[in-house]
């Protein structure tokens, strides 16, 4: 399997390429993980809460999810003192305003993933690098290869968008294309390719709290991805997998909340 799950394949050969990602779920135990994670979602979405409070049940888990990005990035914040409003880490702060603008993003990554790219880094990034540097990547051919695969197969990909998903995630920690909070805008490039793949069209899951739950597994699984290999790919997969689990656990929760709120 060539490295990153063919995404170092040079962006002009691309085309000549059925899927490279078509395999990915015929890799020991991995198809079994995202069926039972898509089963979860499923079950999640069908509480009866997010029929009339869907809004400020996606609120709570634009919240979450943005601390614990933040938190991956090393910038951990209580979730109380985020939600008071009295946090002013540009790290946190560009977590929230890439997880409040998600929904506005959707056609764009879905026509020109670089462009939404872009927008991501200028969000997450705002306040913690120079101007100049904010929705540039690193000027090297190599990176600028990479995310022009990365595009080609975002754009052109038939698997499922939890399958997409992964791929965006671990590609981009392993690659670093932008200055700064890095991490923030790949967790948000995740969830981009969730919303705009229709599997989680809302904003309801919050995947990197479950990242975060398991945050030596997501460590260790991204840095095997980032090698390429057979095994590190499978493990990063099965490690995306069972995030998404925690995050239709925590939408339960969040949903089961609102439900008692309301007496």
């Amino acid at each position: 399997m060539p490295s990153a799950v063919a995404l170092a394949i040079p962006a002009a050969s691309v085309c000549a390429v059925t899927d490279p990602l078509a395999g990915l779920l015929d890799l020991p135990d991995c198809r079994g993980a995202f069926d039972d994670a898509r089963a979860a979602v499923d079950d999640a979405m069908r509480h009866p809460a997010l029929r009339r409070s869907g809004g400020p049940v996606a609120a709570e888990v634009g919240l979450r999810t943005a601390v614990a990005s933040a938190d991956l990035e090393g910038h951990g914040y209580e979730l109380d003192a985020v939600r008071a409003g009295t946090v002013t880490d540009p790290v946190l702060q560009g977590a929230l305003r890439v997880s409040g603008a998600l929904d506005g993003l959707g056609a764009t990554w879905s026509r020109a993933p670089r462009q939404a790219l872009a927008r991501l880094h200028v969000l997450a990034a705002r306040d913690s690098v120079p101007a100049d540097a904010l929705g540039r990547p690193a000027a090297d051919p190599a990176v600028a290869t990479r995310l022009d695969a990365l595009a080609t197969v975002i754009t052109t990909t038939t698997v499922p968008a939890m399958v997409v998903a992964a791929v965006v995630h671990g590609e981009l920690l392993a690659l670093s294309p932008f200055a700064g909070p890095s991490g923030v805008v790949a967790r948000g490039a995740a969830r981009l390719a969730l919303i705009s793949g229709g599997l989680d069209p809302r904003g309801l899951l919050a995947v990197d709290v479950g990242h975060l739950e398991r945050e030596p597994e997501y460590r260790g699984a991204s840095g095997a991805f980032g090698t390429g290999t057979r095994d590190g790919v499978r493990s990063w997969l099965k490690h995306y997998a069972a995030a998404v689990t925690v995050a239709a656990r925590i939408l339960t929760t969040i949903a089961d909340g609102v439900v008692a709120s309301r007496g």
